[in-house]
């Protein structure tokens, strides 16, 4: 029987739909292909604790997973539920008649429990422009993606989750977060304000022109001085960011996995590197 699932890879901060192709046959052997990564090839064994740990089992035949398109690199272990619910939708062990108008990531645990992805949200955004009906992720992930409208976005805990929903069993919900709400929300309580400065009104004047100017600027002293505890503050006096660059911070940040169960962005970022970092890193921090 086959079977096909969808999952997403992600390209730097664009995602690709990722075609999982199931096929049980006569015969025993587990064959993945498609450019799986180790951590893809590992899966096996995660998946089958898992089913067994749940009360479902890895089908003693010949398993070929497909990966498609196949001439695109895919790494990482977010796939691990997308693969175990193709195996049991392709072994006869549930029934999912709309499983192909849903997107599927997750990482397993041995207990069938959900671990975080990256990419939450370029995922989500790939999956509703292809007219994808919804997105099964892990629940530390679920607010990053709920941002997506007109996409039922479902945070899942427990592989269990996912397959009473698709036998009607559950009582699963899609998570819906108000955009805009949640932009406003904390748009004028940044975590780190100028106005806590105390004293050093030149160096305060100086990087209130900065910032008004959109100029460069460099703070040199002593250790203690100051110029870290200024610098990060310095993102509270700039422009508050737009709807747009807020979402574009997000996904950039979901793609480092960086969000830490945040949903939207509203303030601007800051980053503080040591004096020693090579230049190669300084990029990858920027970008």
């Amino acid at each position: 029987m086959l079977i096909k699932v969808f999952g997403s890879a992600v390209f730097g901060v664009e995602a690709t739909t990722i075609t999982v192709e199931v096929n049980m046959d006569k015969g025993i052997g587990y064959h993945l292909v498609g450019l799986p990564d180790n951590a893809i090839k590992e899966s096996s064994y995660r998946i089958a604790a898992a089913l067994k740990n749940n009360g479902y089992t890895m089908p003693g035949k010949k398993i070929t997973i497909n990966m498609a398109p196949a001439d695109l690199r895919k790494e990482g272990s977010a796939y691990d539920l997308t693969l175990a619910i193709g195996i049991l939708v392709a072994s006869d062990q549930i029934k999912a008649t709309e499983i192909d108008r849903y997107i599927i990531m997750g990482e397993l645990s041995l207990d069938g429990s959900l671990q975080s992805i990256n990419g939450a949200l370029s995922i989500a955004i790939k999956a509703k422009e292809e007219g994808y009906k919804g997105f099964f992720l892990p629940k530390q992930n679920v607010k990053e993606a709920a941002i997506v409208a007109g996409l039922d976005v479902y945070g899942v805990e427990n592989v269990q989750e996912v397959i009473d929903f698709f036998e009607e069993k559950g009582t699963l919900e899609p998570t819906i977060i108000d955009t805009r709400a949640e932009f406003y929300k904390t748009l004028d309580f940044p975590e780190f304000d100028f106005s806590d400065v105390r004293g050093q009104e030149s160096i305060k004047r100086c990087m209130e022109i900065a910032a008004a100017g959109g100029h460069n600027i460099i703070l040199i002293g002593p250790p203690g001085a100051g110029k870290t505890m200024l610098a990060k503050r310095l993102p509270s006096i700039l422009p508050p960011m737009t709807l747009r660059e807020a979402l574009e911070t997000t996904k950039i940040h979901s793609v480092a996995g960086k969000l830490k169960e945040v949903g939207l962005m509203n303030q601007r970022p800051f980053r503080s590197p040591h004096h020693t970092i090579s230049n190669v890193i300084v990029v990858k921090l920027v970008v």
